[in-house]
């Protein structure tokens, strides 16, 4: 059962086997498979008068988050040019922003807040759209680190541990493969940023969407609080009002990411497994799917990637059957950074939409590239596959391989490219 579990091609015979496992999934669902999993059914118990406040309190935060990014524009905005530019200035060089984007998220873990940060910080005329392009592509491998985390949980047992770590896996090995894909063609010949550029003035040529330099409805809505953070920060004088104003709205933004997530965790998770744990077993472009929809209202791919992990320890669900769901989680937590943009205001505000298409595009691509090519399917399930039984045997491997790749590479290489 447990070879058979771990070693199914992701084309065939999982999801057959899927549809017989389902029935077993849905029964673990109020009785958590694992430790970890207890607090993930607490969206079904919750009263309804507490349900209606938690969504309440979702569209507050969500309103806090377009207020977070306007405050950031604003704040950009006070800095001036060069000012502005002098702080993305580790940008020009491509390799150094690509490895800030994966060492920031793993340090905040949100690669919708680092990912918000650049798109906002282009949106002002700060950075360039060459510049925030490596730092978005860096932010979609950083978010891999909580998955893997998850699957430590479940150390202790060998054989659930491998299978855990090999689900986990897919997530960090699918994304490292779409960014040695994409990043070279990008640096030569610039596709992403064509492709995006494209979209953008189709949308606002065509009149599907208003001039944002003219009228930004966001904006009125998010002026009032915004007013008051750069009334707070204006007796500071200088650049230094500015900068505060920056850091606010990207504080704002770290701490409103991180509570939704919570608070989406709590309201819908355990329907979300519930969801996801369906579609699984039925056709591996439903679960792609679910696994976007789910990632688009939980606002998070860990969630999504992370409910699943335990049902692949406890031999449930296939890491083959868990694959489909990683790439659609990854186009889903495009959609939040998309709307963000729409808070940017001013002349470039086009531009900061521009780099918000570019997260979207870059994994649609890689959609279509890794998943639809039958060639290049299997090769992030082949090596978590490999790195698992591996790292089953000889478990220090997984602490060093997160320690060098997400932490000691990306810090190496900033300082090295600073220094040179």
């Amino acid at each position: 059962m447990e070879d058979a579990a771990t070693h199914q091609n992701p084309d065939k015979g999982s999801w057959a086997d899927g549809v017989a496992d389902q029935t077993l999934a849905v029964d673990h669902l109020t009785g958590a498979t694992h430790a970890a999993d207890a607090p993930e059914t607490l969206g079904t118990q919750l009263p309804t008068w507490s349900r209606v406040l938690g969504w309440c309190g979702v569209v507050g935060l969500i309103y806090l988050l377009i207020c977070a990014v306007s405050i950031i524009s604003r704040g950009f905005a006070g800095l001036g040019g060069d000012a502005a530019h002098s702080m993305f200035e580790f940008a020009a060089n491509p390799w150094v922003g690509l490895f800030v984007g994966v060492l920031g998220t793993v340090l905040i873990q949100s690669s919708t807040t680092t990912t918000a940060i650049a798109v906002t910080a282009v949106g002002s005329g700060a950075l360039s759209i060459q510049g925030a392009i490596p730092i978005i592509l860096g932010a979609n491998v950083g978010t891999t680190v909580t998955t893997s985390l998850v699957a430590l949980t479940f150390i202790g047992n060998r054989a659930e541990f491998r299978k855990a770590l090999a689900a986990s896996s897919i997530h960090d090995f699918y994304n490292w493969l779409e960014l040695l894909i994409f990043f070279p063609i990008e640096l030569i010949w610039h596709p992403l940023e064509r492709v995006s550029g494209a979209l953008t003035d189709a949308l606002y040529g065509t009149g599907w969407l208003p001039d944002p330099s003219r009228f930004n409805v966001i904006r009125v809505a998010t002026q009032p609080v915004v007013n008051v953070v750069a009334a707070m920060t204006s007796h500071l004088g200088g650049t230094l009002g500015p900068i505060v104003t920056v850091v606010i709205g990207a504080a704002l933004i770290f701490g409103v990411v991180r509570y939704l997530g919570k608070l989406l965790k709590m309201l819908m998770v355990g329907k979300a497994r519930e969801i996801l744990v369906g579609a699984v077993g039925r056709n591996p472009y439903l679960a792609m799917g679910a696994g976007m929809g789910v990632t688009v209202v939980t606002q998070s791919s860990t969630i999504t990637t992370s409910v699943l992990v335990p049902f692949s320890g406890a031999g449930i669900l296939a890491p083959a059957q868990i694959y489909p769901v990683t790439a659609g989680a990854n186009l889903g937590t495009t959609f939040t950074v998309v709307f963000a943009a729409f808070a940017v205001s001013g002349q470039d505000a086009r531009i900061g939409l521009q780099a918000a298409f570019v997260h979207l595009i870059y994994n649609v691509l890689a959609i279509l590239v890794i998943y639809v090519i039958p060639i290049l399917r299997p090769a992030p399930l082949m090596v978590a596959e490999a790195f698992a039984r591996v790292a089953s045997k000889h478990k220090w491997i997984v602490a060093a391989y997160l320690g060098t790749v997400y932490l000691a590479v990306p810090l190496l290489v900033i300082v090295l490219v600073e220094v040179l």
